[in-house]
């Protein structure tokens, strides 16, 4: 049977969770929104949690609550899901890439120093794959230069930055964070996201957007702003619920696939194959892909086809944004001279890795990769 890239984990649980709901009056801003917004700010240690559709209406509704608008520059990785260059298009503005660090994958501070220019109001920084950004120096960037940061961190729920007293789970350092809740993540809904907000006004104001503009205390059909239908069903909320009281349990396991498909390309011994970067002081890994870097010499497009030839999904995380077909000929994309983000890029490639993916099923990765590599 072939092995898929990534697959939710769905249990009794979350099944009973949802037929619940379904047994109710109300689907949509019923009692699962408050109840799952409280959840997630109580795991993160912030004061709010907005439940939104997506990670990128989530970032939308950020970027606006913050008052970026048309003639501010916004600093993005090139390496990472469109959504983040997208939502500052959204929002009349310019997303200015800045390079990775090549260990980490994530915005290099020193990069983004670089980039910043008079117009420049914010960052967004991406923790990618799960691995968190360099937030101490990020942040100490932010303050110099006075700008917002918006953590996207849609790929790493439960991932955790510092050492000591000082850890923090990642969306709790910026001005306002994002979560997603694509069935490829750590935890599903189907489709949603959430924004993470310590400032009560901030939060207000990203409550009433994701509701056509409407106030909490206010009538049905008046608006004070335009806003948008970014609302998350009850279905969703439930069983974000449930899926958010197993995230430990759902961490390990991740954590112990990785370990696994450590262990075992590190048995096969392909030279020029890496394996992610592990040891990084000051940070909690949250597995949200297992991204591996091929020999310089392999193909990749061809690797891809004989893995799938053997059963085995794979996938290009990430193309970067500024080579995208849909934004190559925009002004801040073609201007961008980012060797690092696409040197690696050409190279990664992501093994299937979900929580339930047995050892076997990683035993017939690794030995298919392998066999594709050594033959060619």
């Amino acid at each position: 049977m072939p092995i898929p890239l990534s697959a939710p984990d769905i249990g009794e649980a979350e099944i009973e969770a949802v037929s619940r709901v379904l047994r109710t009056p109300r689907l949509s801003l019923g009692p699962e929104l408050p109840a799952f917004e409280s959840a997630l700010a109580a795991y993160h240690g912030v004061a709010h949690a907005v439940a939104v559709s997506s990670g990128t209406a989530g970032l939308h509704l950020a970027l606006i609550t913050l008052g970026i608008s048309e003639g501010d520059e916004v600093i993005v990785p090139s390496f990472a899901f469109i959504a983040v260059a997208n939502a500052v298009l959204q929002v009349r503005a310019t997303p200015v890439f800045a390079e990775i660090d090549a260990l980490t994958l994530n915005l290099d501070p020193a990069a983004v120093e670089r980039v910043i220019t008079p117009r420049t109001r914010a960052l967004i920084v991406v923790h990618t794959f799960g691995v968190p950004a360099e937030m101490e120096a990020l942040k100490e960037l932010a303050r110099r230069h006075n700008l917002l940061i918006v953590e996207d961190a849609c790929e790493a729920i439960g991932a955790e930055f510092g050492t000591g007293a000082d850890k923090r789970r990642v969306g709790s350092f910026g001005d306002l964070a994002v979560l997603g809740f694509y069935p490829n993540k750590q935890i599903t809904t189907g489709e949603g996201g959430a924004v993470l907000a310590g400032d009560p006004v901030h939060a207000a104001r990203l409550r009433s957007l994701r509701n056509q503009g409407r106030t909490e205390t206010g009538d049905w059909l008046d608006h004070a702003e335009p806003g948008f239908n970014y609302r998350l069903s009850e279905l969703a909320c439930a069983l974000g619920r449930v899926q958010l009281g197993r995230i430990e349990e759902i961490l390990a396991l991740r954590r112990a696939a990785a370990e696994l498909y450590d262990a075992l390309l590190g048995a096969a011994g392909v030279p020029g194959l890496e394996a992610p970067s592990r040891n990084l002081p000051g940070r909690t890994i949250s597995w949200f892909v297992y991204v591996v870097r091929l020999p310089e010499s392999a193909d990749r497009d061809r690797v891809r086809a004989m893995l799938a030839e053997s059963g085995v999904a794979s996938g290009r995380y990430f193309a970067p944004i500024h080579q995208q077909p849909a934004w190559r000929s925009h002004g801040s994309a073609a201007a961008a001279r980012l060797p690092v983000t696409e040197a690696i890029a050409r190279h990664t490639l992501a093994l299937p890795f979900f929580n339930r993916i047995t050892a076997g099923e990683q035993e017939h990765v690794v030995g298919a990769l392998t066999e594709c590599l050594r033959r060619g």
